[in-house]
């Protein structure tokens, strides 16, 4: 694992491309397809149900009183996002196909991360506590916002398109679980301090969505129209798109007069974009569509932004102790007699 980190690989992305791996050399087929099916709603199910459990509604509420911070966050994810993915389309065909195009747009319609952008905030001593709320209202907020901006703007690609019934398959499979959770959530103390186990629910899910995804691409035989080119073309657009929310949430945080640690919430929250949250979506949304290209765009940018962020938080860090240091050599001057 130390070897791993030092090369800035994510565990979480291994084991991705893992389920990947299996479901090129098995991918479940007839009966075991069906099953895989329904196994993937429970997951889906119990995946919201943990994320309802764990969020604090008192602490929800009085975060909210920040309502400039989170505004702003809100507005990056849902309104910066998609304009800058309806952009990307004078790149088809000429730099990515329908379909990648397509998963270039909905991961700039996702919501973003919740355990991530606390973490990296954390680590680069930001607003914790905003953190919290604008990634936890960002989620909820996405539960409709999301296949809303999907219904109203991906039928300009011609690949795929949402029936209104996918919001109410939305709500079932994941606002439902999350309120479930919310009410549960006295009686789940003891189940949310095991840590090891809630995380291997939270990525076990996310491992079974990816099989489930690119198990139904290798049936249907969708990977066989992909070139190299297309895929390296993913990748730097999936870095574009990155940079440039990165560049305007930094400067545009500074502009809106937020201090250093809500800063660092605009830009850790304001940049992310949720593959848990995403995945589950897509796999709603785009029923009889070839899911695996779709979210393949959004496991790409995921795995820029940890390793983007990561160096972020770092840096951000550092420049905290050096001002910490800064502050205790001048308070010692001055407390020194004249």
């Amino acid at each position: 694992m130390k070897f791993l980190a030092k090369l800035r690989i994510d565990a979480f992305m291994l084991g991705m491309l893992a389920s990947v791996a299996v479901a090129a050399l098995l991918p479940a087929r007839g009966g075991a397809a069906d099953a895989l099916d329904w196994i993937t709603k429970i997951a889906i199910g119990v995946l919201f149900l943990l994320y309802g459990a764990r969020l604090e509604p008192r602490e929800a509420l009085a975060g909210l009183r920040h309502w400039r911070l989170h505004s702003s966050v809100l507005a990056v994810t849902y309104l910066l996002f998609p304009l800058i993915g309806l952009a990307l389309h004078v790149l088809v065909p000429s730099v990515l196909t329908d379909d990648l195009y397509t998963g270039v747009l909905f991961l700039c319609l996702v919501p973003s991360t919740v355990q991530s952008s606390i973490a990296f905030t954390s680590i680069a001593r930001g607003n914790v506590a905003g953190a919290v709320v604008s990634a936890s209202l960002s989620n909820l907020i996405g539960v409709f916002a999301t296949p809303l901006l999907v219904m109203l703007l991906m039928d300009t690609t011609g690949s795929a398109t949402v029936s209104p019934t996918a919001i109410l398959a939305i709500v079932i499979q994941l606002l439902l679980p999350f309120l479930v959770g919310q009410l549960l959530r006295p009686r789940m103390t003891w189940l949310l301090r095991h840590t090891a186990v809630t995380r291997a629910v939270d990525r076990g899910s996310v491992y079974l969505i990816v099989y489930a995804a690119f198990s139904a691409g290798m049936v249907e035989h969708i990977w066989s129209g992909i070139a190299p080119r297309a895929l390296l073309a993913t990748v730097a657009v999936c870095a574009g798109i990155l940079a440039a929310v990165l560049t305007i949430t930094t400067f545009g945080s500074r502009l809106l007069g937020f201090s250093r640690p809500d800063q660092i919430v605009a830009i850790f929250c304001g940049s992310k974009k949720s593959l848990a949250t995403g995945l589950p979506m897509a796999s709603v949304l785009f029923a009889g569509h070839p899911v695996g290209l779709i979210v393949l765009p959004l496991m790409v940018f995921h795995q820029i932004q940890l390793i983007t962020c990561t160096v972020l938080a770092q840096r951000y860090a550092r420049a905290a102790t050096r001002e910490d240091r800064t502050d205790l050599a001048t308070a010692g001057q001055s407390a020194q007699p004249a």
